[in-house]
């Protein structure tokens, strides 16, 4: 009878109870065990220490549901009795409670720090047995027994073969480790590229409608995986066959790919992938994977690597990654932060020689790496300072520049009289149409900005170089946006009594629509634009934007869409319009009205004037609601029964 030699007693306590959350992460400590074990063997017979025919060397997992038993085997080194003592029997597992107690969510720390992977088979099994037989001459078997506690039980047996046997007795309440389907898919989960084969089962196929089990067994794993591959040995179509064997149920080919090879500063591997991302809705997080040697590690990389780097696909080794850590060690260590810097540096590398040596292919895989490209100059400066040399703007023209070459190309004819250059830009180009042409006529070029990190990065742009303003194209009129001079509205001769009859008159036939705030104004602006046309702040419409991606800017989003409606007054429907309201006959009345009033009434002498030049207009609703309905079509705002309504307003003008 042996002792497990522990400062604390409660170590099988604390393995059920502080474990428990995590227990599936037992099959992938004895694998990795058994994998070791071998390995060693291997490295032993290169050496000469071990001589002859090594053999078979696959691990094994086995189950056995009438014994309700799961066994991971091995023909690696195996164990003396004195090395069973040793490396199973002595535990150092000193300030057992203390630390227990700070970890107590985080199975994979306890394991790490006391080397307890083999103990945490007690996670799922009510008794552990060990049957083992060392490599060296003359060994004997040693068979070792616990149910649980710190008392076990060691004595020879008989064992053909060399390696090691681990047979867990499942607990009644984890006995969905018997079955053939959960130990596969943790297999695949954590075992899919070790370096030794693991077979479990046998191969089956559909024969006569049914599945029938073959004599060959079931290999899990791809022992040598493309990452632990030198570049030069592999074709683009292996690349994309090792994608698909990463993802199989995604169909999509990436686009390109980025093979780490990294000896110094320290060990490195690994393949990233580029998906195509257009959108939030294509985004798949946690799909790169974590390994050290080829042991799973975690594909949960938020805050392990920079963020946009989550949007990759693909796998990094390093045995500089510690294996048995939680995530939160992770993100700490300072191995890990050095690989994060150094993969963030290779990625921006291999983008800008994309660039640099193909400017017609990148151009052509800008709309699905944009996204990519975009979050990581807007969350890591270091990225931004090598992207905004190969970031793409695209103009209507179908046409791509940087960001330095489009200023290059705009600056003569975008500048305005305050020194700002306009980067004008459009999110959609149908409903902005009116727009754009107005814009195009004075020769001005306009931006396709239709992605949904568009916004944060023209202000990104603007915080970045100053006297750069990105206004989109429907937000003022074109001569506001882009003043030349002070006398663009030299023509606008009404007054501000004539100017809030109009406003007031317009105010009356505008629909009703709680999630819409118009503000009308009178303002002349060019005898051939609109006679009436929708406005919409720069500002206000870019915070509500940025509100539906952005914390803390949720005000923004539930503030109602906000437009100004201007009336030219300097189009010939709007004078005709400002004539009738103001005839001679109609100021006269409003004079004679004005002067029989006493002083104290003169203070209404406005209002009443505006209010007697309403009523003159009233005969004009039809007219005022077509004008309206127009600057709303060209908008994009005028739907369902209001179009209806325009439609038959229309014909019946007519």
């Amino acid at each position: 009878m042996a002792t497990i030699k522990v400062t604390s007693e409660n170590i099988f306590p604390v393995i059920k109870k502080f474990l428990y959350s995590d227990h599936e992460i037992f099959l992938r400590e004895l694998i990795s065990n058994a994998v070791d074990a071998t390995q060693k063997l291997k490295t032993l017979s290169r050496s000469g220490d071990v001589k002859g025919d090594l053999g078979d060397m696959r691990v094994r997992v086995l189950l056995d549901k009438k014994k309700k038993t799961l066994t991971v085997q091995d023909h690696g080194i195996g164990m003396t009795a004195e090395e069973v003592d040793k490396y199973i029997n002595q535990i150092a597992f000193s300030g057992a409670e203390e630390f227990v107690n700070k970890y107590k969510d985080q199975a994979e720390a306890i394991i790490g720090h006391f080397g307890l992977g083999f103990y945490s088979a007690f996670m799922v099994a009510d008794k552990v047995e060990i049957f083992s037989l060392s490599y060296k001459d003359d060994s004997k078997a040693v068979h070792w027994s616990c149910s649980g506690d710190t008392e076990v039980e060691m004595e020879d047996t008989i064992k053909s073969e060399r390696g090691t046997d681990i047979v867990l007795h499942i607990n009644k309440e984890f006995e969905q480790y018997l079955e053939d389907a959960t130990i596969e898919g943790l297999l695949k989960k954590y075992c899919k590229f070790l370096p030794v084969e693991i077979a479990f089962g046998k191969k089956k196929e559909w024969k006569d409608g049914k599945e029938v089990e073959l004599d060959e067994e079931n290999i899990i794993n791809n022992t040598a995986p493309a990452w632990t591959k030198k570049p030069a040995d592999l074709k683009e179509e292996d690349y994309k066959t090792f994608y698909h064997e990463l993802y199989p149920t995604l169909m999509d080919e990436p686009l390109f790919h980025i093979h780490l090879n990294v000896d110094y500063p320290f060990n490195l591997t690994g393949i990233l992938y580029f998906p195509k991302i257009k959108s939030n809705l294509d985004v798949h997080r946690n799909k790169i994977q974590l390994y050290c040697n080829q042991v799973f590690v975690t594909d949960e990389v938020e805050n392990i690597v920079p963020e946009y780097l989550t949007l990759l696909h693909g796998v990094i080794d390093s045995p500089d990654i510690p294996l048995n850590v939680s995530r939160s060690y992770l993100q700490s260590d300072n191995n890990v932060k050095k690989i994060s810097g150094h993969i963030t540096k290779k990625v921006a590398d291999k983008l800008a020689e994309m660039y640099k040596t193909d400017k017609a292919d990148f151009e052509k895989k800008w709309d699905d790496i944009k996204m990519f490209i975009q979050f990581g100059m807007l969350t890591d400066e270091k990225f931004y300072e090598k992207a905004v040399d190969f970031a793409l703007l695209k103009n209507l023209n179908g046409e791509y520049y940087t960001q330095k070459d489009y200023i290059e190309k705009i600056k003569a004819n975008q500048t305005g009289k305050d020194g700002n250059i306009v980067v004008l830009y459009t999110q959609d180009k149908d409903q902005n149409y009116t727009y754009i042409e107005r814009a195009k006529q004075k020769g001005y070029d306009i931006l396709e900005m239709t992605g949904e990190l568009d916004v944060h990065q023209m202000s990104q742009a603007e915080q970045k170089q100053e006297k750069l303003r990105f206004v989109r194209v429907d937000s003022d009129v074109i001569e506001n946006i882009i003043k030349k001079n002070d006398n663009e509205n030299a023509n606008d001769n009404y007054t501000t009594e004539q100017k809030e009859g109009m406003r007031k008159a317009f105010e009356g036939v505008l629909p009703e629509n709680s999630k819409l705030n118009y503000f009308v104004n009178c303002e002349a602006t060019a005898e051939d634009a609109l006679p009436v046309f929708l406005t919409q702040n720069e500002f206000m419409r870019r915070m509500k934007e940025m509100s539906a991606h952005q914390q803390g800017m949720s005000f923004y989003g539930q503030m109602p869409d906000q437009y100004n409606l201007v009336i030219n007054t300097a189009h010939p429907l709007i004078k005709e319009l400002m004539d009738k309201m103001t005839s001679e006959t109609v100021m006269e009345e409003v004079k004679k009205d004005a002067s029989e009033h006493s002083d104290k009434e003169n203070v209404n002498e406005k209002q009443e004037m505006v209010e007697k030049t309403v009523w003159t207009l009233k005969d004009q609703d039809e007219r005022l609601k077509q004008l309206l309905d127009i600057a709303l079509l060209a908008s994009g705002q005028l739907k369902g029964e209001a179009l209806a309504n325009f439609v038959n307003r229309s014909v019946s003008l007519l």
